[in-house]
């Protein structure tokens, strides 16, 4: 962080945070001011989206003004440490623990400065009361026997932890007004536009996300994004002093605007791009094979290409299998990609060095390998035309579909021969 950066944001958080010398003038009349709770201000602290995997789908946080406490907190859910034991089994199991903390709320948004990330403040309106009970459950929430939560990418996250507290004050006006609500969108719609700046994570996602993140999702579960609890809270009203209804949202601020490149609006599309290298593979796995009935070198190609493939392939449906098979994470289950790969296709990286020294049997099986997993790869395809089988994995099938028909003509018996 460059000292001017750091100067600035200092001055923005002088000018834009509550004035605590307005605060105690105002705790005389009109009445409704001197109501318990009425001193307190409270904020939804938004972060915008960061370079790290983890930092691409933004952040949040619960910003608390009390003129008894210096300095003001801001409570946050997204803590988790590397370092935490089992963090990595607990991470493949989908069992990972997260938990929340409160921080001193200046020096907390000027770790987003520093990395160059957009902090927006929203003033919420809520009644003396609610403000009061929203300040007791979060100081309740810190305590060590309370502060940690199981974590679940979608439905129990940092963004909706803070989305149920205010509500949770509120008297459920955020669901009720959101529950029935379209989004217009789906879980995957989201995660591939905001892991769109990496492909290779884009594509591991795509892999190894289920039909669960494609049904389309109302508003209050958008939420498990940041930026659009930002967004809906907007259209949320409650009661005022005097019975009416006002909106939740008093007023906004911007302390901070990143410089970097704000994340897509929708998911690129790279159906072609997966095409062109998945029909690329596929046909120079079938031009080896042709080569390889006169010359050595082909057959190398060949078995090069059907091990790599095989390695990849068969792996990642070893992984796909587990996911659903052994491990909490949901959105993983009745993955439509094992068509794609499975743990079949490993089989043809274990045979190959076999079938490449001449063994007739070796040939057999790696044909009728290749084979099987060419008639699995039609079937995921032809299966979308079924009810019930509407997983978005149009790139994953136009991948490896052409790789295992390629496969299957090259390695097909008589396709290759000895030099």
């Amino acid at each position: 962080m460059t000292r001017g950066g750091g100067a600035v944001l200092v001055m923005l958080l002088a000018l834009f945070a509550p004035n605590r010398g307005d605060a105690q003038r105002a705790a005389s009349p009109p009445a409704a001011s001197a109501l318990p709770g009425a001193e307190l201000k409270v904020y939804l602290m938004t972060m915008g989206p960061g370079a790290a995997v983890w930092e691409r789908f933004g952040h949040n946080a619960i910003w608390i003004d009390d003129p008894s406490v210096e300095p003001d907190t801001a409570y946050n859910y997204g803590l988790f440490d590397f370092q935490q034991e089992n963090f990595l089994l607990r991470f493949i199991r989908g069992q990972m623990w997260y938990w929340m903390a409160g921080f001193p709320a200046g020096p907390y948004a000027r770790t987003y400065l520093r990395d160059n990330r957009s902090v927006w403040l929203q003033e919420l309106n809520l009644p003396p009361h609610a403000r009061l009970e929203l300040r007791a459950f979060l100081r309740w929430n810190e305590r060590p026997e309370h502060r940690f939560y199981h974590y679940d990418y979608y439905d129990d996250n940092c963004s909706t932890r803070v989305r149920d507290a205010i509500d949770r004050a509120i008297g459920g006006a955020i669901e009720a007004r959101t529950a029935s609500l379209s989004a217009g969108t789906t879980y995957r719609f989201h995660t591939q536009r905001l892991t769109a700046n990496d492909p290779l994570i884009f594509t591991g996602l795509l892999l190894a996300l289920g039909p669960g993140v494609d049904r389309p999702i109302s508003a209050w579960e958008e939420m498990f994004l940041p930026s659009a609890l930002r967004h809906h809270v907007r259209q949320v009203t409650v009661t005022g002093p005097d019975g009416s209804r006002m909106p939740l949202v008093a007023s906004e601020r911007t302390l901070f605007e990143s410089t970097a490149p704000p994340p897509p609006v929708a998911p690129p599309r790279w159906l072609g791009w997966y095409l062109l290298l998945g029909g690329g593979i596929g046909t120079l796995a079938a031009g080896l094979g042709v080569v390889g009935r006169r010359s050595r070198a082909g057959r190398l190609g060949l078995a090069a290409v059907a091990l790599l493939w095989g390695v990849v392939a068969g792996l990642s449906g070893i992984v796909l299998a587990g996911l659903w098979a052994f491990t909490d994470h949901a959105m993983a289950y009745r993955n439509e990609n094992l068509f794609q790969v499975n743990p079949l296709v490993l089989g043809l990286a274990l045979l190959v060095p076999w079938w490449l020294a001449g063994s007739d049997r070796a040939r057999r099986r790696v044909a009728g390998l290749a084979l099987v997993a060419a008639v699995l790869s039609v079937v995921g395809l032809a299966v979308q035309v079924v009810p019930g089988f509407d997983q978005v994995n149009g790139e994953v099938i136009a991948l490896a579909l052409p790789i295992h028909l390629g496969l299957a003509m090259g390695l097909r018996p008589g396709a290759v021969g000895e030099s």
